[in-house]
């Protein structure tokens, strides 16, 4: 008995020291920052799921918002986040080649797709990222142009089902983005608008469903990685990873043995697999190669498919805002004869400021990591931090700021007039990242989403209904910023 109790408090002491032998790390370099608590160091609200990773950097850069530097603990591993705005961009930009790593641990036996362009570490991440860069240029934008116009026409028809009602908008510009994330990627019809029962949109729902398997696999493996590599494999998801691999490598086979070319996103990883077979140090297996089309399927889809449904919202809160988009859509529709073409989107500039706006507000990804390559020393500071720290960029709180957005919480398309953005520092919008390592698929996700919105607005209005969340409450289980409650509203066919 007495040696079981003794044992016991042994462990227990030992377990306690293992954890706050390292908790005066930032203190000890006069870095301010969060008082860490047994188990989890700092991030005990985002375990426990009273914040996502983009919520809790808004509430530390708020807090700390006079600080530059900012020292929080993931149990007891020191992470550094960065408020000061030059430090960022000399994190993004200037001093790219000492970041290039976003910090991300790939798990790839638990998770079969998880060797992707998203997650890859700069070794191998460089070589595939040059080879890809062809396929969002905008010239093969334009050339893409059509299957976005054909998905739009699609989504036409399915809003006339539901004309003068009450819909989740963001379930349809879900559909609406599957459906052309799975033309323009995988050179398949989706039918995610046609069919309700539709595999890419199960497949879709699998990804980002708020299940205990993907909410347990985004907590493990990001804040408990070594716990993670032990039991991950109970979280893995074979049907998804399956069908990913499986759709890859029939489709590449279909169009080689039928000499199929459609210019797209297939045939250049059939052309970076036959020639050569490796990227780099990038070995190019058919479950590697799956990863690629994974990654801009789930990013395509999920992050547009958020922020047409976030513009509409705002739309509906505001209507003089919706009245003037909607008439520089039907002037420049009447110019172009009521068609869609890619340079009339181009010219409305009112619209470039309402998306910009809302992804200002409401960034799908709200936050930026990143992991020192070598020892640092941030400019201006007696800081210098050894080589593989994690680095955090509180996205969110930065787009959320009145010193830089004047009554953040408004929405305001205004905030991206020519003379408010001269005004401010380049890194006040960080939505598409910023520097070499930014979203590869900025033009395209812009102009899904902007194609989204204008096919609604064209011959629709929308209004709150009662169901509609006028709080926005973030779902703080979720990886991306995202409504708990989805973007009800009414959809009525305009006069």
């Amino acid at each position: 008995m007495w040696l079981e109790l003794s044992l016991l408090i042994i462990f227990l002491v030992i377990y306690y020291y293992y954890f706050i032998n390292n908790w005066n790390y930032w203190s000890s370099q006069d870095v301010v920052g969060p008082k860490p608590s047994i188990p989890f160091g700092t991030v005990g609200d985002i375990v426990i799921g009273k914040h996502n990773l983009g919520t809790y950097l808004q509430e530390i850069y708020t807090t700390y918002k006079k600080s530059k530097l900012v020292g929080v603990y993931r149990l007891r591993k020191p992470i550094l986040i960065v408020n000061d705005l030059d430090l960022i961009k000399d994190v993004l930009i200037k001093d790219f080649s000492k970041f290039a790593d976003r910090g991300r641990e790939i798990h790839d036996k638990h998770e079969a797709l998880a060797v992707n362009l998203f997650n890859l570490e700069p070794q191998r991440w460089r070589p595939l990222r040059s080879k890809l860069t062809p396929m969002f240029t905008s010239v093969k934008l334009k050339d893409m142009f059509y299957l976005l116009v054909q998905c739009a026409d699609q989504m036409e028809t399915y809003l006339d089902k539901f004309e003068n009602g009450q819909v989740d908008m963001r379930e349809i510009a879900t559909r609406f983005t599957t459906d052309v994330i799975g033309v323009c990627v995988f050179g398949l019809q989706a039918n995610a608008l046609a069919e309700e029962d539709s595999l890419f949109r199960k497949m879709g729902k699998r990804i980002f469903e708020l299940n205990i398997r993907n909410v347990g696999r985004t907590i493990l493996g990001s804040f408990l990685p070594e716990l993670y590599k032990v039991v991950g494999y109970f979280f893995r998801d074979s049907v998804l990873d399956n069908f990913f691999i499986g759709i890859t490598k029939d489709t590449m086979d279909y169009r080689r043995k039928n000499r199929i070319n459609r210019h797209d996103f297939v045939d250049l990883l059939i052309e970076l697999k036959d020639e050569p077979s490796k990227v780099g140090e990038l070995e190019l297996t058919d479950k590697v190669l799956a990863a690629q089309l994974f990654v801009f399927f789930a990013a395509g889809f999920e992050t547009s498919s958020t922020t047409i449904g976030n513009a509409l919202y705002e739309m509906a809160l505001n209507h003089s805002v919706q009245e003037k988009l909607r008439q520089e859509i039907k002037d420049e529709l009447i110019r172009t004869d009521g068609k869609f073409t890619y340079e009339g989107v181009k010219n409305m500039k009112y619209l470039d400021k309402v998306f910009l706006e809302t992804l200002r507000k409401y960034p799908p990804l709200p936050f930026l990591t990143r992991r020192s390559m070598e020892p640092y020393t941030f400019t201006g500071t007696n800081l210098t931090i050894p080589a593989k720290t994690e680095v955090w960029i509180p996205m969110l709180g930065i787009q959320r700021d009145p010193e830089y957005y004047p009554n953040p919480s408004v929405f305001n398309p205004e905030h991206f007039s020519e003379e408010q953005v001269k005004s401010r520092h380049d890194m006040t919008f960080l939505s598409f990242g910023d520097g070499p390592r930014n979203c590869i698929g900025a033009r395209f996700g812009l102009m899904q989403t902007k194609i989204g919105v204008i096919t609604v607005l064209r011959n629709h209005t929308v209004d709150i209904c009662d169901k509609t969340d006028h709080n926005y409450e973030v779902d703080h289980r979720a990886f991306l910023l995202v409504p708990k409650n989805g973007i009800f509203l009414n959809i009525n066919r305009a006069v």
